[in-house]
């Protein structure tokens, strides 16, 4: 990788503050905490840097505050949380720049860590401000970035700092940069793509950029209906944006013209209603009845599936087949994401997954833990996968 590590940086780190940009906007709950991945995964680099003595000093944004503090956004309910999770004392402090931060800063021991207060409580921030960026600077000698997931933005926090302090990617960035690196940037093939949801005019970007990188697109969800019913189908009631036909039609032509071999459902699990056991029957993708909507793929679309994946080295994975919230239309994913898993177990497959709904997706299918990686981002993965570069990954580099 073409930027400095944790492994780059001085043996003894003891008397010397780490500035660590992290992603601790997590899901919250009934004022509880209700998904910790975000929070167990910064631990390996909490742990490094301890081991070298380090005064730990965390950034991290929470919400959409608008640039001014608000209570409802305050990071202080964290500090707790942190401590126990990552046998560390955590400390905080109510801002995240100015005298009262230096002072909470200074009483850090060599190992401690200080979690600051909401980032986006300030504009400059999210306006990358050079005078913000400094101020956040002046609390660290190293700048350690370990928030990938909030890499696509270029804020004061994740880019402006690195104007002032030498930087370094922490070990979620870089186990995120290597597993996405052999997902699509050097990727052993066949490489296949599963990609999922509702609409084409959210994943636009990402398909025309998968159609030129993979060898096998397995396309789910609601997007697959307007691609059907562009290759002439009829598919009843079921989730379509017609006015995205001809866009499907051109993807089509396009994935042919790329050597990308489009898959689409041969067929489906279609009902009466949107809703948990709702009146369904299995129909072939040509056949589906006026009244009634495709919620999930069928198993002969599975068996196909199963076959791609079992002639490919590399699959890539954003986005649910059906209607994964309800049952039993959560069966397709449940069932390619569990066998994707079994092949990855076996090391014959490197299966990388994550945006949006997926992540929910695939721990429901239980098959999370089984893939190579699971990636913590949303917007960042797509836009990673999209081909674009995230600011905050060319701030790292050299």
């Amino acid at each position: 990788m073409d930027f400095r590590l944790l492994s780059d940086l001085p043996e003894n780190l003891s008397g010397k503050f780490i500035l660590l940009r992290a992603d601790l906007n997590v899901p919250v709950q009934n004022n509880e905490v209700s998904d910790y991945t975000r929070i167990d995964r910064l631990k390996p680099s909490i742990n490094f840097l301890k081991a070298k003595n380090a005064r730990i000093v965390i950034l991290s944004h929470f919400g959409r505050p608008k640039g001014q503090p608000d209570p409802e956004y305050s990071l202080s309910f964290l500090a707790p949380i942190l401590q126990e999770r990552w046998s560390s004392k955590v400390s905080f402090s109510n801002d995240c720049c100015g005298e009262k931060t230096e002072k909470d800063k200074s009483l850090l021991k060599d190992g401690e860590v200080l979690l600051l207060e909401n980032t986006r409580f300030y504009k400059g921030e999210t306006e990358n401000d050079p005078a913000f960026s400094k101020e956040l600077a002046r609390l660290g000698d190293y700048f350690v970035n370990d928030a990938f997931s909030a890499a696509h933005r270029a804020h004061a926090s994740t880019v402006g700092v690195t104007e002032f302090l030498p930087a370094y990617a922490g070990c979620l960035m870089e186990a995120e940069l290597d597993a996405l690196n052999k997902a699509l940037e050097s990727p052993a093939h066949p490489v296949t793509a599963v990609v999922g949801g509702a609409k084409i005019s959210t994943k636009l970007e990402l398909l025309e950029t998968l159609i030129s990188k993979v060898d096998n697109l397995i396309l789910g969800g609601g997007m697959a209906n307007t691609f059907l019913k562009a290759q002439g189908h009829e598919i009843g009631a079921s989730l379509c944006e017609n006015d995205m036909l001809d866009t499907a039609k051109n993807i089509i032509e396009k994935s042919k013209s790329q050597n990308c071999k489009l898959y689409l459902p041969v067929d489906v699990v279609a009902a009466d209603d949107f809703a948990q056991n709702s009146p369904h029957e299995t129909y072939k993708s040509n056949d589906i009845p006026s009244n009634r909507m495709v919620l999930d793929a069928g198993s002969k679309s599975l068996d196909i599936y199963k076959d791609v994946l079992d002639s490919s080295k590399t699959l890539v994975w954003n986005g649910p087949l059906g209607a994964f919230e309800l049952e039993p239309f959560d069966k397709g994913t449940n069932e390619l994401a569990s066998y994707a898993g079994k092949l990855s177990q076996k090391n014959e497959l490197i299966s990388v997954a994550g945006g949006g709904d997926t992540v929910s997706a695939l721990e429901k299918s239980g098959a999370a833990s089984q893939f190579s990686y699971i990636s913590t981002a949303g917007g960042a993965f797509l836009e990673w996968l999209e081909g674009k570069t995230l600011p905050g990954v060319k701030a790292l580099r050299h």
